[in-house]
């Protein structure tokens, strides 16, 4: 297996296998760091809950979603594997499952976002990312932000269809919202 690519904004990914086909179940991890120089002098940043959704549209409405209050859309394609409460520790702090050949036919496009439910900046936040993996827990890309974003909200990127096959487009920009069903107005630009 190849190693993963390093994804800027703009820069799509097609979900394939090596040989070509189109995968059908892929992971996304999202994770943060809590930025410790941000905020006041000496005091630090506070203990920030982020987090992850998966929004599905047909054209530009709404047709489900997965979030930590609803863990798995209707038609069992996107499962979210569980709240994170702090961000703490190493590796992925939130996980989206998707199986791409369950997803509703209509259905073509899935945004990723993370959010902060309590209100806060995502100023707060450095070192987000957005990683996909294929089924056998390969990474196949990765985008990073550096920074954060002025609102609480970030979009991380949208799944797109692409003929038979889904593609991964890094998005990387900030919407204000708290929770994933606020987002339906902000996100449609994106798709």
């Amino acid at each position: 297996m190849s190693e993963a690519i390093e994804l800027r904004k703009g820069q799509a990914l097609a979900l394939v296998r090596p040989n070509g086909g189109p995968l059908t179940r892929i992971t996304i991890g999202l994770g943060w760091d809590r930025e410790r120089t941000a905020g006041f002098i000496g005091t630090g940043a506070p203990d920030i809950d982020l987090d992850a959704s998966a929004v599905q549209f047909t054209g530009t409405e709404l047709f489900d979603l997965a979030f930590y209050n609803n863990l798995a859309t209707r038609d069992g394609s996107v499962a979210h594997q569980g709240d994170n409460l702090t961000g703490a520790g190493e590796g992925d702090d939130e996980v989206i499952a998707v199986d791409l050949s369950k997803v509703y036919a209509k259905v073509d496009t899935i945004a990723i976002l993370i959010s902060s439910y309590q209100g806060h900046s995502l100023e707060w936040v450095g070192n987000a990312y957005c990683r996909v993996l294929d089924d056998e827990d390969h990474e196949l890309g990765r985008f990073v932000l550096l920074g954060g974003a002025p609102e609480t909200g970030l979009v991380m990127a949208t799944l797109t269809r692409s003929g038979d096959g889904w593609q991964l487009n890094p998005i990387g920009d900030g919407i204000a919202v708290k929770m994933p069903t606020e987002s339906v107005k902000a996100l449609q630009k994106y798709l």
